[in-house]
């Protein structure tokens, strides 16, 4: 099926996210007794925030004032928020920006973040003018790896997910993509670049930067 659209994901795969979201959750987990190390984030890595309270209170629950599961969460959001700033660009997001606006193709983006977060985060990237749609999964009732994000991006860009290339960097988003019958095209930390389960993807990149018209031709076909 001819390539019609492209989806990104956003932590981790855009902007250098993931260890402030991990040292976010530390902290905000931390002031209700419950305490993680970077390695353990990287369980609920891909999930949205009111997930990542939800697995976390279901193995270890807490109480106690302002501890409820709404106060986690926004005290993560704010949290993250605080440490946004230092956050950069991961390799190669111009460039394959570029190739695919070069190709006239629309390009959407399919978070698990809030969208405050997704205009936020696009807008200090200098790359929002690049997307034609921004997609929460916090509006759909599951998030990933459910495919829901994807599809509605998908809808909203006006074609069939099976049109579309997703680029993900976690497990999790890969599932979601590859649930959406995408052409899936994952970009995992340099540490788990190796791990068995990301060969389910069509491609896997060190970088982005390493995406070019070969690749493209090949999910073409």
């Amino acid at each position: 099926m001819k390539i019609a659209a492209v989806v990104f994901d956003m932590d981790g795969l855009l902007i250098d996210s993931e260890p402030i979201w991990r040292s976010a959750e530390i902290r905000s987990f931390g002031k209700v007794g419950l305490h993680l190390t970077p390695e353990i984030c990287k369980q609920t890595m891909g999930l949205r925030i009111d997930e990542v309270v939800e697995h976390w209170y279901a193995k270890h629950p807490w109480e106690g004032e302002g501890a409820s599961k709404e106060e986690v969460y926004q005290d993560i959001l704010e949290e993250f928020i605080k440490d946004l700033a230092d956050a950069e660009a991961m390799l190669g997001v111009k460039e394959v920006l570029e190739f695919f606006k070069n190709k006239s193709l629309p390009i959407g983006l399919a978070s698990s973040s809030p969208m405050i977060l997704i205009e936020n985060i696009v807008k200090k990237l200098g790359i929002k003018e690049y997307f034609s749609v921004l997609r929460s999964a916090e509006d759909e009732p599951l998030g990933k790896p459910h495919p829901a994000v994807y599809i509605k991006a998908a809808q909203d860009l006006g074609v069939a997910p099976g049109q579309c290339i997703a680029f993900e960097d976690s497990f999790t988003g890969m599932i979601s993509a590859l649930a959406a019958r995408m052409k899936t095209i994952v970009v995992p930390e340099e540490e788990n670049y190796d791990l068995p389960k990301f060969s389910a993807a069509h491609v896997k990149l060190k970088s982005l930067l390493e995406f070019n018209d070969s690749i493209f031709e090949k999910l073409s076909s």
